[in-house]
């Protein structure tokens, strides 16, 4: 696949097709528990996202440390509104002692932290690098529309992601797009994937704590 414009726009769709494909399968076909449907959900996108950056040559460390202070501010800022969401839900027990540990980790940290690369950062990542190669984003309004194509992109992913998990296969899911896109818009404006890595982690996070029974954040759900 050469480096064209429409190269990174494929990354895009395969990121999409990928995920749904994944919560169809594993979730909607298989069933499998949550912690269980995490194995191939984290290992088969952590694949796609280790193949991305080495057919880009994405600088990784370029790339997080660009902006990392606006970075912060954001995810301390789309954090707080996602946190406050799930407070909102209804609550349910959750696992003591390790078990908890574990959840955190397991399904806060990395399940949250994956979720915020892929439905947020990538598609702005990858729709920015397209139009870039066509030199649109040379002008500050070229910027601004490039940035509006990433959100709607990032807004499409986010859909077909979802709609790849039966509970989500109603109105619900332009709900949870619209919400996810938040935070999406949060990483356009910082230019840095911190704010959407870890809001989306706190997000994570808070549903362990508050409820992974009843917290829609955390599919799938049985």
């Amino acid at each position: 696949m050469n480096k064209t414009w429409y190269a990174y726009l494929l990354w895009t769709l395969g990121a999409a097709v990928l995920s749904f494909s994944i919560a169809a399968i594993f979730a909607g076909v298989f069933r499998l528990p949550r912690s269980i449907y995490l194995i191939p959900y984290l290992g088969l996108v952590g694949l796609f996202f280790y193949a991305y950056i080495r057919w880009s040559g994405l600088n990784l460390i370029t790339f997080l440390r660009h902006n990392w202070y606006w970075g912060l501010l954001g995810a301390v800022f789309a954090g707080f509104f996602m946190v406050r969401n799930i407070l909102e839900q209804p609550a349910s027990a959750h696992p003591q002692g390790f078990r908890l540990l574990f959840d955190i980790l397991w399904l806060g940290i990395l399940y949250g932290g994956v979720d915020g690369l892929l439905l947020s950062v990538f598609p702005i990542m990858t729709t920015r690098s397209a139009f870039a190669t066509l030199g649109w984003t040379n002008h500050w309004y070229g910027v601004i529309g490039v940035g509006l194509m990433g959100l709607i992109a990032s807004f499409i992913t986010i859909i077909i992601y979802h709609l790849g998990y039966p509970e989500f296969r109603s109105e619900m899911v332009f709900e949870i797009g619209g919400g996810q896109s938040f935070v999406t818009a949060t990483y356009l404006l910082a230019n840095n994937p911190f704010s959407a890595l870890f809001s989306h982690m706190a997000m994570h996070i808070a549903g362990v704590l508050h409820g992974p029974a009843t917290v829609m954040q955390l599919p799938p759900h049985y």
